[in-house]
């Protein structure tokens, strides 16, 4: 079987150092917010000022192409590359090139041969160019598209990463299939004209509106010791110039030492102290010596040093999960981007709101991108309910296949693909339905 490609450039990761889930859907309503809080655990980095000092890298750039990651039919799609590649896999796979080898244009080599076979067997090189020795434009075009369904810098030169990344076994690329396709059993997401999805494993947010992706974002997604969770919700509402309070266990563990260091720590970093009336309590007059001060209220004010940034996306979830801004935007420039506690940090995401909020009144009659960054810039908390509710899901696809037959894969940042497969996982019928649901019996 042949596969056709989709341009997909190199997905790279920022961070949001949001902690383990300790909050309640209750205790994130869906209503705006009068306060944003981050659950437990939270890094020390949440509460640094960014680095001024270098100027901020743009995002990395990433491909806009408007097949999403994930629509009504990612399920069957998947499931059939699982078997194409099963196939593959039980007629003896493809060659391994040797460690350390290197390839780029105009060389000369006789693993070129072998690395047009590689490329051949997955479609990115037409089965009739295996002959050559030399790296030709027609092979790098193949590098590139190999590069682009995995995620890599479309060099169209065959380094350490793209080594890497021809060396996984068939085998395993089936397993990635199979078990990214069993993730996504019994999904009830509502699919509809506006959706937004984040893949985990390929650190990016897709807006998909009309079955094409509107935009796509460079994001920072959870660490391997600290994931992102999967799940499925609506965007309700944006927080712009969120406060933050700070976590009880992160004023023991880390407030509280720095205070000692430093007292005017909480001044340089605009946290105030309140009481449980909500009065501001001067932090001289407190015993930093104790763990008291946990008993009280530590709250960040709105800026640019708020660890939310300026933009919190309201999406209430058992999780306790969001999706917001970044002071430490130099992240987004990172090729890896799994840095966060759980939360999904969004690049650009004034323009994100944007989008997010299409449909919802706004000043001189909607919320532009400009009436958005105005808005911010007056410092001002306001809280602004989308009047029409998007529905958002985060996934964790390691390898997914698209409409046209496109097969994409992603590194198993958190292991999961190595957990046991159910049993059925691997004798599953390729379903004739486009549903996403498993077919009941």
């Amino acid at each position: 079987m042949k596969f056709h490609h989709v341009l997909v450039s190199s997905f790279l990761c920022c961070t949001c150092f949001m902690a383990a889930p300790a909050l309640s859907r209750e205790s994130t309503p869906a209503a705006a917010p009068q306060e944003s809080v981050l659950p437990t655990s939270v890094a020390m980095r949440e509460v640094q000022a960014p680095d001024r000092s270098r100027p901020i890298p743009a995002p990395v750039s990433i491909s806009q192409d408007p097949r999403p990651t994930l629509d009504a039919t990612t399920f069957i799609n998947t499931m059939r590359a699982a078997w194409t590649y099963k196939r593959i896999a039980e007629a003896g796979g493809w060659p391994v090139l040797p460690p350390n080898t290197v390839l780029k244009s105009g060389d000369k080599n006789p693993l070129v041969a072998v690395l047009r076979k590689r490329l051949s067997l997955e479609g990115d090189l037409p089965s009739d160019k295996i002959g050559s020795d030399v790296v030709d434009a027609e092979l790098t075009a193949a590098i590139k598209r190999f590069q682009a369904r995995h995620g890599l810098p479309e060099s169209g030169a065959m380094r350490e990463k793209t080594l890497e990344a021809l060396n996984v076994s068939a085998l395993t690329r089936h397993r990635q299939l199979a078990a990214s396709a069993q993730r996504l059993m019994g999904t009830t997401f509502p699919f509809g004209e506006r959706y937004v999805v984040v893949n985990i494993p390929s650190a990016t947010v897709e807006a998909v509106e009309s079955g094409q992706v509107s935009r796509r974002y460079v994001a920072i997604v959870g660490k391997a010791d600290r994931p992102s969770p999967t799940l499925e919700t609506r965007i309700s509402a944006v927080n712009l110039n969120p406060t933050w309070t700070v976590p009880v266990s992160l004023i023991k563990k880390d407030i509280i030492p720095h205070v000692r260091r430093d007292p005017s720590y909480l001044d340089k970093m605009k946290i105030r102290i309140l009481d449980a009336k909500g009065q501001e309590i001067d932090p001289q007059s407190l015993d930093w010596s104790t763990q008291k001060v946990a008993s009280y209220t530590l709250r960040q004010d709105p800026g640019v040093l708020n660890s939310l940034g300026q933009m919190r996306i309201d999406m209430p979830n058992k999780e306790a999960v969001y999706m917001h801004d970044t002071p430490t935007k130099r992240l987004f420039a990172q090729d890896s981007r799994f840095h966060s506690s759980g939360c999904v940090r969004v690049a650009d995401i004034a323009s994100f709101a944007e989008w997010l909020l299409r449909d919802t009144s706004g000043p001189a009659g909607g919320w532009t991108k400009a009436a958005i960054e105005t808005a911010i810039s007056s410092t001002v908390r306001q809280d602004i309910r989308l009047e029409k509710p998007v529905p958002v899901t985060w996934v964790y696809l390691t390898g997914y296949a698209t409409k046209d037959g496109t097969v994409h894969f992603r590194k198993d940042v958190y292991g999961l693909d190595d957990l046991k497969l159910e049993p059925d996982a691997k004798t599953l019928d390729v379903p004739a339905t486009s549903s996403i649901a498993p077919r009941r019996s």
